[in-house]
């Protein structure tokens, strides 16, 4: 994938430029500007017809994202497509291929070679009842090529190893790395009451995690009371 990071980095554009016939796979309703590229939206699945639509409904209820997917192919060589996050934030590019996979949170995919798929991996039900993103499924990458990743503010790069695990609040993980092994569990007392925090995701291997730097329910949360609301009236 031939791209380049336009605008500042706390909110850039990514301009990808296609070669004619090359296809690359979007995220539904990031494309933000286009010359000589044509975009079709498809159903999120690898399977067609009715195994198809059932394959996307099955993925958006599962993993939270849309039913469908876009599609852009490179009209003539040096056609370019601008693509943006809905979340302001910084985007990486992450190298799959083999034995180097990722999986990743709700909302964090861009956009991706046309050799880069995702799966849904099956979680443990104590993962599932916790974790609020993803539920019973995390999406998984598969193939080879590179795939585009945003977060809520920056993206730091984590290292875990056997003598160094890691715990991380869970609305802060992005990525990781697939060998790792992980287990959602409450922060402390009761749903992190006394602390402030919430789930967490301890990280146990040897692997790389991606984590923003904001977490958009704190957010939420905290202009949630500047937000008026209907009197009784």
């Amino acid at each position: 994938m031939d791209y380049r990071m336009l605008g500042d980095s706390d909110c850039p554009l990514v301009e990808i430029v296609l070669r004619e016939g090359e296809t690359i796979r979007v995220e539904r309703g990031a494309m933000a500007y286009m010359s000589d590229v044509e975009i079709e939206g498809r159903l999120n699945s690898k399977k067609s017809g009715i195994g198809g639509l059932f394959g996307a409904i099955g993925r958006s209820l599962t993993s939270g994202e849309s039913m469908f997917i876009t599609e852009a192919v490179g009209q003539r060589n040096g056609a370019v497509i601008g693509i943006a996050p809905a979340i302001p934030g910084k985007v990486v590019a992450l190298e799959v291929g083999g034995h180097k996979q990722y999986r990743l949170n709700t909302a964090a995919y861009l956009a991706s070679d046309e050799s880069v798929d995702y799966v849904m991996k099956k979680q443990d039900i104590g993962k599932a009842l916790f974790g609020g993103t993803g539920g019973l499924f995390v999406m998984e990458t598969e193939g080879e090529g590179e795939v585009l990743v945003s977060a809520f503010g920056d993206l730091l790069e984590l290292e875990v190893s056997d003598e160094r695990p890691l715990v991380i609040d869970n609305e802060h993980v992005v990525a990781w790395d697939s060998n790792l092994s992980y287990h959602l569990e409450i922060a402390s007392g009761t749903f992190g009451f006394t602390t402030g925090e919430g789930i967490v995701n301890r990280f146990n291997g040897s692997g790389k995690v991606y984590i923003q730097t904001r977490n958009l329910h704190s957010l939420a949360d905290a202009i949630r009371v500047f937000i008026p609301t209907q009197s009784g009236n």
